[in-house]
């Protein structure tokens, strides 16, 4: 339902510098005032995930399961409650070329284990689609629009990307990102190298793909991103990413997992 609202939060600083906005030594207040139809969580958080040809059926299916596993691990799940609300706010979408994203589940409330259980409910009923290109800016574009427009208001917004390519689709990924950061939103990222052969023939991604994400994907509050070498290891890393964005830990790092 398309409306104009704001989503944003004030704060007043009582001191001669109170020009100087910062949200570390200010309060949160929601704009309920404003809007009263939003319903208040600790986090608003996008999955977006890449589904375009680099990714095979073989690694979508370890992609999807990864996910699946990772929202209904009871480490996660306390993740979620151990916010000042005990809730949060998910949508997951599926993205490859400017012209594909798809969102595989709407925006759901996660505040239980029978609240993740019903979104990995929805999550195994849908087919994986599959598109050519990459445009993370396009997805990073769709997901802040997604963050303005949904039913929920929260102190933190997250796009969490996870991909195997740098973008080669739609304007240039540093416009997108800024334009995100500028909208106090915070992006993450879940780069994969994956070492089977590429289904279009073009080879496994470089091995540089971390630091073009780092460089050019990732920002905003206590942005990071932990590199996965190779989709078997997808899930575990997925739990402990999850983990730590759901809290919102002021650590800034690249980190790399095991093979």
């Amino acid at each position: 339902m398309a409306r104009v609202r704001i989503k944003h939060f004030t704060c007043i600083l009582g001191t001669a510098l109170g020009l100087l906005l910062s949200t570390s030594l200010c309060p949160i207040t929601y704009a309920t005032e404003l809007s009263p139809e939003l319903s208040p969580v600790d986090l608003e958080l996008v999955l977006a995930v890449d589904v375009s040809h680099s990714v095979d059926e073989y690694e979508a299916n370890l992609q999807r399961s990864g996910y699946i596993e990772a929202l209904k691990d009871p480490d996660v799940i306390d993740s979620i409650r151990s916010g000042p609300l005990g809730r949060i706010a998910v949508t997951y979408i599926e993205w490859a070329g400017e012209d594909h994203q798809i969102k595989v589940v709407e925006w759901s409330l996660l505040d239980s284990r029978q609240s993740a259980e019903l979104f990995e409910k929805k999550l195994t009923q849908r087919p994986i689609s599959s598109a050519p290109s990459t445009s993370i800016s396009k997805m990073i574009d769709v997901a802040s629009f997604e963050i303005n427009h949904n039913d929920f208001i929260a102190p933190r917004s997250v796009i969490d990307i996870s991909g195997d390519g740098p973008n080669s689709d739609g304007r240039h990924v540093q416009l997108a990102r800024n334009d995100a950061i500028n909208q106090g939103i915070t992006i993450n990222g879940l780069p994969v190298l994956s070492f089977r052969p590429n289904p279009d023939g073009l080879g496994a991604p470089s091995a540089w793909l971390g630091a073009y994400y780092l460089k050019n994907v990732i920002g905003g509050e206590n942005a990071f991103l932990i590199e996965v070498l190779g989709f078997e290891a997808f899930s575990d890393i997925l739990k402990e990413k999850l983990k730590r964005e759901i809290k919102g830990t002021s650590e800034i790092a690249l980190k790399t997992s095991k093979p």
